[in-house]
């Protein structure tokens, strides 16, 4: 067996690079560029890819919308880096925390020649690193070199474009029995994805019949509502509520999906928390850190239903969105079962947003 690492090692690497601070090499479509998540750039960094040829800032649209930039490229924007820009200005623009207090971040100027598949690759994984989506590249004649003489990891693109496309694959790792408040009679599962990221989690109720449809819930992690009581959202009571259920009908799924904050990490979610302070909703909030109002994959809820030999399901659930990916991955719903607990004073203006504009069915 080779001990040189492949492509899904390679991706895992690269994001541990990016979370470090550590340029990653990108080579593709005849070109190559050396880039950086501008959360992590240090000032010495900064000086070291300059030495290298003019910077270019990638951003998505959503926050170029923000900044009241085009974004030519559709998705993204491509920002040239004037030759003051230092780690605070490109920090400024990464990040919305003082939008409103400087809200002048200009002039930019918005780049729309040449091809954006690179920086495109960049921004994704930057934010599959769970950063803010805000990359630094700089145009480079030979990736190769490069990474071979500084030790960056170096991901050529058609190799990873189809990495970044798929859900990787989840394998149980170990269950055990573990009794509940809510039923004595529960088992823990847990998932380990290959690309070495967040383990997901399985809680079975009861002896769910596998050839009958089993009730379910897709559960995004919320340390702030599972484990604090927040009540700024209903997540801790949805989740006491769906196992409560379960452990009523002496049977069920709660899968527990390390997804937080609709899939942009606690961190990203706090700097949203703090957006929402200045009055923007949590819909916008997102948009103006550069996301997009939902970041989750539920293809991974699906994955381990399947595999715990589940082909259909009564889904928990007031989010169409997760009905129709069930039923996009092969799960037959037979059931939406509402779960509508937990309105509170404070939490009254985020559940109607997400009645609003994502669609939730409250």
């Amino acid at each position: 067996m080779p001990l040189h690492p492949t492509i899904v090692e390679r991706l895992a690497r690269a994001r541990g690079d990016l979370r470090m601070g550590v340029p990653v090499v990108l080579t593709g479509d005849g070109q190559a560029v050396a880039f950086v998540a501008v959360e992590e750039l240090s000032a010495d960094r900064l000086a070291a890819l300059r030495a290298l040829g003019p910077l270019e800032l990638a951003l998505t649209a959503r926050r170029a919308e923000t900044l009241k930039t085009p974004a030519y490229d559709g998705d993204i924007a491509r920002i040239a880096v004037p030759s003051d820009g230092d780690t605070r200005w490109l920090r400024a623009l990464a990040d919305p925390a003082d939008d409103l207090r400087v809200p002048m971040k200009g002039p930019l100027r918005s780049l729309r020649d040449g091809a954006a598949t690179l920086h495109r690759a960049a921004l994704q994984l930057v934010k599959s690193a769970q950063l803010l989506p805000a990359a630094l590249l700089v145009q480079i004649p030979h990736g190769l070199a490069l990474a071979e003489a500084n030790g960056l990891t170096l991901l050529p693109l058609h190799e990873i474009t189809p990495e970044l496309a798929r859900m990787s694959p989840l394998h149980g790792v170990v269950n055990a029995r573990l009794p509940m408040q809510a039923a004595q009679a529960g088992r823990l599962h847990i998932f380990r994805p290959e690309d070495g990221g967040a383990e997901h989690y399985a809680i079975e109720i009861g002896k769910p019949d596998r050839s009958a449809p089993v009730l379910a819930r897709l559960h995004s992690a919320c340390f702030t509502g599972d484990v604090l009581g927040s009540l700024k959202c209903d997540c801790g009571p949805q989740l006491r509520a769906a196992l409560a259920q379960m452990g009523s009908e002496g049977a069920g799924v709660l899968l527990y999906l390390n997804q937080e904050g609709r899939g942009i990490g606690l961190a990203n979610k706090m700097r949203a928390y703090s957006l929402q302070d200045q009055g923007f909703d949590t819909v916008e909030a997102n948009h103006r850190l550069g996301f997009e109002d939902d970041e989750r994959d539920f293809r991974i809820g699906a994955g381990i239903l399947r595999q715990m030999g589940f082909s259909a399901v009564r889904l928990l659930t007031n989010n169409p969105r997760k009905l129709a990916m069930m039923e996009s991955c092969g799960l037959t719903v037979t059931e939406r079962v509402p779960l509508q607990v937990g309105q509170t004073a404070q939490n009254a203006g985020y559940l109607a947003t997400k009645a609003a504009k994502s669609g939730h069915l409250l």
